[in-house]
Formats: C-alpha cells, sequence, structure tokens
C-alpha cells in the first residue's frame, strides 16, 4: 500500500501480523524488505510495518535536495503511523532507521511505546565528524556516477559488512544484490541530505537527557564507529539498555537474526509489562565500591 506524506512524497508501505504494532525503519543499505526476518518472527503476535524511506523505490524518488534531512525522515516514520491510523508503536530502526528512531523520540515522544536503536552512530563522533561528511558526499558521488548496480559491489564489503559476509554468505549475498538496486538518485540525495547533515548525538544531549521514552540500544562489538555513540546514549537517555553483539559488523538484525529477534522479544515484553524503568538513582557512575 503506500501512504502519502505532509509534502506529498508517496511512501510503499508493507504489514502483517496483529497486535501492538512495531514499525520498523531500514538502514541506508537496505530497504524494507530488509526486515524480513523480524516480520515472519514478529508478526505472529504484532501488527509488523515496515516501509520504504523517500528515496527508495517503491517509494518516490524526490529529485531536490531539499526533500531529504533528518527531521524529514523522522515525518515521514510519523506519517506512515498516520497513514495506518495508529497513535503509537514500537519503534525500530537500525543505522540511518537507528538515527531515525532517535529522533521519532526526540520530537514525538508521545507516538513512540518503545525505540529501539540498533547500528547507530556512524558521524557522531567529533574526532571522525567532518571525514564522515567527506565519505558521505564521496558515496554520494558513486552512486551517481558508477550507478547503484555497480557502486554495491564495493559499498556491500565495508569493514562493517565483511562480518555478515564471512557468517552467512548466502544472506550477505541477498543483502548485496538488493542494495544493487538502490535509485541511484535517491542514495545520493539521502547520502547528501539525510547521512551527511544528520547531528551528531552528542550535540543532542541535553534533548537526550530529558527523553523518558524506553530505549534498547544494540551495536556489534566490530562496528567500531556505532560502540562509543552507544555507550553515549546509555549514559545519557534515562531509561536506556545497551546490548553489544560479540563478533558482529553492521547489519545487525540480517547478520544474528535469531540473538537480535529474543533480545528485541525481551525488551518489548519488559517495555509492555511497565519494567523498563529509568537507572535507580543509587547507581551513581561515580562509585566504585560501597564503603559507608
Amino acid at each position: 500500500m503506500k501512504i502519502t506524506t505532509r509534502d506529498g512524497v508517496a511512501l510503499h508501505v508493507e504489514e502483517a501480523g496483529e497486535g501492538t504494532p512495531i514499525l520498523f525503519i531500514h538502514e541506508f543499505g537496505g530497504n524494507h524488505a530488509s526486515w524480513e526476518p523480524q516480520l515472519q518472527y514478529f508478526s505472529r503476535r504484532h501488527r509488523c510495518i515496515t516501509y520504504a524511506a523517500r528515496g527508495y523505490p517503491p517509494s518516490d524518488v524526490p529529485e531536490s535536495l531539499d526533500a531529504y534531512s533528518q527531521a524529514i525522515a523522522a515525518d515521514d516514520a510519523v506519517a506512515v503511523l498516520d497513514g495506518l491510523g495508529l497513535d503509537k508503536a514500537h519503534i525500530v530502526g537500525l543505522s540511518m532507521g537507528g538515527f531515525c528512531t532517535v529522533h521519532v523520540g526526540l520530537r514525538y515522544p508521545e507516538r513512540a511505546l518503545s525505540l529501539t536503536v540498533a547500528g547507530a552512530g556512524y558521524g557522531c563522533e567529533k574526532e571522525f565528524e567532518e571525514y564522515f561528511r567527506g565519505v558521505s558526499l564521496e558515496v554520494a558521488d558513486n552512486f551517481e556516477r558508477k550507478g547503484a548496480q555497480e557502486f554495491s559491489k564495493i559499498y556491500a564489503l565495508g569493514a562493517s559488512r565483511v562480518q555478515f559476509q564471512n557468517k552467512d554468505p548466502r544472506g550477505w549475498q541477498v543483502f548485496a544484490d538488493r542494495l544493487a538496486t538502490h535509485s541511484d538518485k535517491g542514495a545520493a540525495m539521502t547520502m547528501r541530505g539525510v547521512q551527511a547533515r544528520r547531528p551528531s548525538f552528542y550535540d543532542l544531549a541535553d534533548e537526550l537527557k530529558r527523553m523518558a521514552v524506553p530505549t534498547l540500544v544494540v551495536v556489534g562489538d566490530e562496528d567500531d564507529h556505532c560502540l562509543q555513540p552507544g555507550i553515549f546514549l546509555k549514559k545519557t537517555i534515562p531509561a536506556c539498555g545497551l546490548s553489544v553483539f560479540p563478533k558482529t559488523g553492521h547489519t545487525l538484525n540480517l547478520e544474528e537474526p535469531a540473538a537480535f529477534n529474543a533480545l528485541l522479544a525481551e525488551f518489548i515484553a519488559q517495555v509492555e509489562a511497565g519494567r523498563w524503568l529509568p537507572r535507580d538513582p543509587r547507581a551513581l557512575p561515580g562509585q566504585i565500591m560501597r564503603t559507608s
């Protein structure tokens, strides 16, 4: 089905199952189909929704750079909920979708039952901030100049993607083939408008400290540029838990689907039971051992 955003962009939406809704938001290197292992698992007891972001066919591919930003991405996620008549949902995002999930929590906390932020952090580390922006623009140029079919062969072998290839070559090949179908224009515009211009988590510290939505952060221990941002989110968001998957890269939900599904299911169960709480104030970060 299609829903229309406030600026008239048509987004392709798919759903399965019944129950408390979960909205899945995909990464830059994937699309709505990247969540298939989760839809198959969670649709047994939840209404699972996934959509192709703007710039990702069969959703519309706006031509103007002004149609792409981090704020617009968060607005689009809420537009999907609105289009389906949903007041609230558990929001789950990977990488680019993880950033979007954080911004949904900041901009629309009343629409989120919980936030799961997986593999998010690229560009946040201050020492790599400018480098990330430059690389993002270079990637955008490559998608435009070489095309997704050709450049995907390079992008799919990034430093945090080879873990997936080593563990599950067939699954990785499906991911790589999907990447090759990206819109050249949509990928370039998304990289320039969303990725290269999004704010660092560190610049949002004051807002994140006030965000009360139950949050789960998940990172792979070989996804180097998400590790420290993940710890930062854990220490900054009041009701936040952090899980680190061993020997795991960036494509968490596909690389380790069983572990990811089990972790997410437990998190959602705790949230729905009212037991995912802010950190106990007695757990003082500066205290090593209590002496009195």
